[in-house]
């Protein structure tokens, strides 16, 4: 999963060919941690959508431009614009659900 910092956000991220699934992400979170394998997965199974994860404490800017309230909180990007989001926790089949929407 590639690492999103501001520095490169606005290159890997909306100026990317392909759509974006961006993970707001802190280290001491549980639920983000048990995310992890989940979007691992998805990555392997998903060539069309670029799977990334920014740290909410190195992008204070990011957190407050996109309102993240909470981790993990996953945005889905498609030709730079936000698509979707998701706060919490989420299974594997609502994410494949959430990738498969984003690649239609």
């Amino acid at each position: 999963m590639e690492k999103i910092t501001s520095e490169n956000f606005e290159t890997e991220v909306l100026n990317s060919e392909k759509p974006v699934l961006l993970e707001f992400y802190s280290d001491g979170c549980i639920p983000c941690k048990m995310l992890s394998p989940l979007l691992g997965e998805l990555e392997e199974k998903y060539s069309g959508i670029k799977f990334a994860k920014t740290n909410t404490a190195f992008a204070a800017d990011l957190v407050k431009k996109y309102n993240i309230e909470a981790t993990p909180t996953i945005i889905f990007f498609n030709s730079g614009e936000e698509f979707k989001r998701t706060k919490g926790f989420v299974n594997k089949n609502a994410l494949e659900n959430a990738v498969r929407e984003v690649l239609e």
